[in-house]
């Protein structure tokens, strides 16, 4: 068996390939982690948009004194 320099071994490309065939499904399931995040982001807005907001209590906070 003889190893020449600059030749394509097919052992070389195989493990090239597997390797980008595994950063490619790493990357793959980063997205859809990042998807599912942002959409339970949303979601969860969503649902705080939708809740009735209670009705402030006390005089606190209500009158604001501004002299010009």
């Amino acid at each position: 068996m003889s190893i020449t320099i600059g030749s394509t071994d097919s052992v070389q490309t195989n493990t090239e390939t597997a390797q980008g065939v595994l950063t490619a499904k790493k990357a793959q399931g980063q997205q859809e982690l990042e998807g599912k995040m942002a959409l339970d982001l949303i979601q969860s807005a969503t649902a705080a948009i939708t809740q009735p907001v209670p009705a402030p209590t006390g005089n606190a906070g209500h009158t604001i004194n501004i002299k010009v």
